[in-house]
């Protein structure tokens, strides 16, 4: 049985949806205005893999993933660089995509976006202000009574007398609480606005998710994941408006995924610590994506991880021994499991315990290669199907072998990246290794052959005199 960790109880819990055989997961998004970093990229990843796994055990998903296409750092940005907001968000929107679909990332079943969404906002709004949990504060803006809602801090933990001793009281003077948040954002001087029964203005950052986790999944739900740092106040306070709107309990499990570190430190933008997906990727770091991928799968999704090149260089060797094991099998068309789908499977019950699975996999390409050394091939067959199946369920393994091992390798340096030889080199000095041997030059063959070796390029003589190569 599959148990999910669920942040709202704090343990461990048996996954019985809803609906039977049916889930409806929502996952808090982005915020257009810049590239997607390696934080976003871990959460992503992490979601993807659980929405894959729930998928492989034969629930019918539904996965919604939000964009929030306007809010204070998208309004700023848009007006220091002389653009329109929508240029602005349309145009990172595109770049989040391709980010995304780099690393693996499957599309959401939806993809809301917060403007497309202002008629569900205001009218949640409403029903909150008729219920009395929210007020028209004297700015302007329409603010949640947190002291309304006796259930506040479940999630995270926090009590309100604590959030309340320690919260800038001068700043709030609009606010009867200083724990209070806005729902409704009144329009300042050329501000996208939206009209509402408040006057010009637009929607407050937690309420967005709230509006559009109801309009698509309704009041009750499965799942709701997002980034460990929006546990609070994001997600505590989507709890409080959701309930009190509603009457309903909200999401049924909630699931956090841990930090990505650099030098043991939260990397944020806010830090300026960050990396950029495509940056790294275009590094020269990263033979290929996946592996990319496969260093943020080499840990618990609830764990910190620490970004670094060692580690990028060490998920890169573990994929590349996967791809080795799969060079010159053909997969068997049918799947049969064998022990490893069984730990495979217990890894991935267990809270999705992604390394476990890992190990599972490394277990059986070193199941594949005893075979192919002893050449049974009808084993090998089998075992690289059961190989494929299950490392597509965390999405690796999508090249085939050869494509893989002939990019460039992961490197300490983007400097040594680039000194690599080409696809090209390396055909032509393969060539003229063939021309030598054929002339029965064994010293020049050997020499052509330590210069490739030099290069980081293995050689492999098959019968009927053709070479193959890989990158180390």
């Amino acid at each position: 049985m599959l148990q999910i960790h669920n942040t709202l109880t704090g343990r461990k819990e048996t996954f019985e949806p809803l609906t039977p055989g049916v889930v409806r997961m929502y996952v808090c998004g982005d915020t257009v205005y810049d590239f997607c970093h390696i934080g976003h990229a871990r959460s992503k990843i992490a979601f993807d893999v659980a929405r894959r796994y729930l998928q492989y055990r034969g629930f019918k998903v539904t996965f919604v993933r939000n964009i929030t296409d306007i809010d204070d750092n998208i309004i700023q940005r848009a007006a220091r660089n002389g653009e329109s907001v929508q240029s602005l968000t349309d145009r990172f929107t595109r770049a989040m995509h391709e980010d995304y679909a780099n690393l693996g990332v499957m599309p959401p079943d939806h993809e809301p976006k917060a403007t497309a969404h202002i008629p569900g906002i205001i009218a949640m709004t409403q029903t909150l202000i008729a219920k009395d949990y929210a007020y028209l504060a004297t700015n302007g803006d329409v603010m949640y009574s947190v002291a309304k809602f006796a259930d506040y801090g479940k999630l995270s933990g926090k009590q309100i007398d604590e959030l309340r001793s320690g919260a800038r009281v001068a700043v709030d003077e609009a606010k009867r609480d200083p724990v209070d948040f806005v729902l409704w954002k009144r329009a300042k001087p050329g501000e996208p606005s939206w009209p509402s029964p408040w006057g010009e203005g637009r929607p407050g950052w937690h309420i967005e998710c709230s509006a559009m986790s109801f309009d698509i999944l309704g009041s009750r739900f499965d799942i709701h994941g997002g980034g460990a740092d929006l546990m609070f106040p994001h997600h505590e306070n989507e709890i409080a408006q959701s309930c009190a709107a509603t009457g309903d309990s909200f999401a049924k499990y909630w699931m956090h995924n841990g930090f990505v570190n650099v030098d043991n430190e939260k990397m944020s933008k806010s830090l300026n610590n960050f990396f950029r997906i495509r940056d790294v990727l275009a590094s020269g770091h990263v033979r290929d994506p996946e592996v990319l991928r496969f260093f943020l799968l080499a840990s618990h999704y609830r764990g910190p991880i620490n970004y670094s090149l060692v580690q990028i260089e060490q998920a890169d060797a573990a994929l590349s021994r996967l791809y080795n094991a799969l060079r010159d099998v053909e997969p068997s068309t049918q799947v049969v499991p064998g022990t490893a789908t069984r730990q495979f499977e217990e890894a991935m019950d267990d809270d999705f315990n992604t390394p476990d699975a890992l190990a599972a996999l490394q277990s059986l390409a070193t199941e594949l290669n005893r075979a192919k050394h002893a050449g049974d091939v009808e084993l090998a067959s089998t075992l690289a199907a059961e190989l494929l199946r299950l490392a597509g369920t965390l999405g690796v393994l999508r090249l085939s072998p050869m494509t893989f091992l002939q990019k460039a390798a992961a490197t300490g340096s983007a400097e040594s990246a680039a000194g690599q030889l080409s696809e090209a080199m390396i055909a032509d000095l393969i060539a003229q290794r063939v021309a030598a041997r054929q002339a029965r030059d064994f010293k020049e063959s050997d020499r052509i052959r330590k210069l490739l070796t030099d290069g980081g390029v293995i050689l492999e003589d098959q019968p009927g005199g053709v070479t193959v190569w890989r990158r180390q």
